[in-house]
């Protein structure tokens, strides 16, 4: 896509989050027999989606694409932004077309004046979901590195995208403090910081996850180069893929993949 293109699809893009945010007013239900069923959580996610301009159902239907999403959950600073990259780098190699939709990046732009309460997470997560939707359906592999703490979040995003590889990055919350070089969790054990996933906030485990990957146990070569082979044996990508090593297009391509501006 041209740089003025591409530039114009963000704003309108933007503008879009805008609009929903001003239009979602989230309550919770009155009635539970209203609810039909669903707990608490997946309410609040129908809430969400019946606040946002009405979208034509074939727009979600499958079309015949190569594209699906990867994506990457679990505690902050658990590693999947250092996975993201080093994954993208594979799938560039195989001759595949790569977004990174990652959750810093994503809080700077698109979701960018959202806080951390419980509808602004369900919100930034509809909105990473209905993106990637728009990138996959046009045979693009998305990767998707988010905490994304809540499980009804999740699988509102999984039934979104229909083509939809869940990896949990697993990494006991001591060695994500270790890692923290932002000092995150330090300000959230003291108090400064709230609502912060892993400390006074909580991390859903996925229960069905197609993968999980112990970050602690394991290099970020190693984990992405798992989710590369399990990804051949789903069928999500092909052993005929081809292999085409490094070159000044790739790196050009994958200079590009963490850049917002």
């Amino acid at each position: 896509m041209a740089p003025r293109a591409r530039d114009f699809t963000i704003r309108c893009l933007v503008q879009c989050a805008e609009h929903v945010k001003r239009r979602v007013c989230w309550k919770p239900a009155s009635n539970d027999s209203e609810r039909s069923g669903r707990d608490a959580q997946t309410a609040a996610i129908a809430h969400l989606r019946r606040g946002c301009a009405p979208v034509p159902v074939w727009y979600f239907g499958s079309v015949d694409s190569t594209g699906f999403t990867i994506w990457l959950t679990g505690l902050p600073c658990s590693g999947k932004s250092t996975i993201a990259r080093k994954l993208a780098r594979r799938l560039l190699a195989r001759g595949r077309r790569v977004e990174v939709l990652d959750g810093d990046l994503i809080r700077q732009s698109l979701s960018h004046g959202l806080g951390f309460t419980r509808e602004d997470r369900d919100r930034n997560i509809l909105r990473v979901a209905f993106v990637a939707n728009l990138l996959a359906r046009n045979d693009v592999v998305v990767i998707v590195a988010v905490v994304s703490p809540y499980r009804a979040a999740r699988d509102e995003a999984r039934r979104v995208l229909q083509r939809f590889f869940e990896v949990h990055v697993d990494c006991p919350l001591d060695e994500c403090e270790r890692r923290d070089v932002k000092g995150m969790y330090k300000r959230a054990r003291a108090g400064t910081l709230s609502g912060f996933t892993g400390v006074d906030d909580p991390y859903e485990v996925p229960l069905a996850a197609e993968l999980c990957l112990s970050t602690s146990l394991q290099s970020s070569d190693d984990s992405a180069e798992r989710v590369e082979s399990a990804l051949v044996e789903s069928g999500l990508l092909s052993v005929n893929d081809p292999a085409l090593g490094d070159s000044p297009e790739i790196e050009r391509r994958y200079s590009e993949l963490f850049v917002w501006r």
